[in-house]
């Protein structure tokens, strides 16, 4: 009885680990004219059990995240796309949040994305 216990308390503390290289990104300045930008942020999941991304939302319509979206062993890494649209926006600095959930730990986490989109000339 003991030995189930103690395995039972061993395998339910396997956790995924969600951890990003980088959890922001500058795309500096850029033009009107080209409107459309995208930066890959890698992910690796440093647990002991396999990390799903179960969702990621961006603050606004302009941001459009993409993300892998089969189970990630322990030890392996994962992509998250982010792709700003400043088509129809107003030129100048943004700042724009991708909110990511996962079964591991952290379960929430937040990408950042920021940049400054010039007037075309």
């Amino acid at each position: 009885m003991l030995m189930l216990c103690t395995f039972t308390v061993a395998t339910a503390q396997k956790k995924a680990q969600i951890k990003f290289d980088k959890v922001s990104h500058n795309f500096g300045t850029f033009s009107e004219a080209n409107p459309v930008v995208d930066h890959v942020f890698t992910f690796t999941n440093t647990g002991d059990a396999p990390l799903v991304i179960n969702q990621a939302i961006a603050s606004c319509g302009c941001t459009i995240p993409e993300y892998t979206k089969q189970p990630i062993a322990p030890g392996q890494k994962g992509t998250l796309k982010v792709t700003y649209n400043g088509k129809g926006k107003i030129p100048g600095h943004f700042k724009k949040t991708v909110t990511v959930r996962t079964n591991g730990d952290p379960e929430l986490i937040r990408i950042y994305v920021e940049g400054d989109m010039k007037e075309a000339q």
